[in-house]
């Protein structure tokens, strides 16, 4: 996705090899019309997949799981981190290691909110190691629905997410994929290696 291509380009910073800051466009101050556009993007990535629900991790993936759900009229959830007084124990749950953070979660979802017979998007703003994607892949199992796919705002190639989650069997559509944040520069995978 060019536009969100152009956005990294200008308004994200390498931070390290490893770490790209966007806190400018997608998860501290959020532009809005990007985020549309994302939604919009992610609709016609799965358009054949007959969705019920979109699925994220609080708190950087709403924006753009937010825009999708709103596109294809269904419900989002988002996992939790810390899991609230009002929620009760008939949860799903896993543990999510988060590689910018450096820290491990525990998300919680509400077995109120995904059922048997959804078929369920997964979005998130980062893929690295695939760490959460996978954790929200298996609260999707626990609750006996279907994972329809996997969206993904920006993958970071190099650290092997996408590989872990295509071996398991999953479809992974990345609006941005990146071959490399070497000597502080984003280098994208060419359309042709996709």
């Amino acid at each position: 996705m060019k536009e969100l291509e152009r956005a990294i380009e200008e308004r994200g910073s390498v931070l390290a090899d490893g770490v790209l800051k966007v806190d400018q466009f997608l998860n501290h101050q959020i532009d809005t019309s990007l985020m549309i556009n994302i939604g919009k993007e992610f609709v016609k990535r799965f358009q054949d997949c007959k969705i019920t629900r979109v699925l994220t991790i609080e708190s950087s993936g709403i924006a753009p799981s937010f825009m999708a759900a709103n596109e294809l009229d269904v419900p989002l959830v988002f996992a939790r981190k810390k899991q609230s007084l009002t929620m009760t124990d008939d949860v799903y749950t896993s543990s999510v290691y988060s590689f910018t953070k450096q820290e491990t979660n525990k998300i919680t979802v509400s077995k109120n909110f995904i059922s048997p017979g959804d078929h369920v998007l997964i979005i998130d703003d980062f893929l690295a190691t695939g760490h959460a994607a996978i954790g929200l892949t298996e609260i999707v199992k626990q609750a006996g629905a279907t994972v329809a796919g996997v969206g993904i705002v920006i993958e970071k190639s190099f650290q092997g997410g996408r590989e872990k989650l295509e071996e398991k069997g999953f479809r992974v559509e990345s609006l941005a994929r990146i071959q490399s944040l070497k000597n502080s520069k984003v280098t994208f995978l060419e359309e042709t290696l996709i």
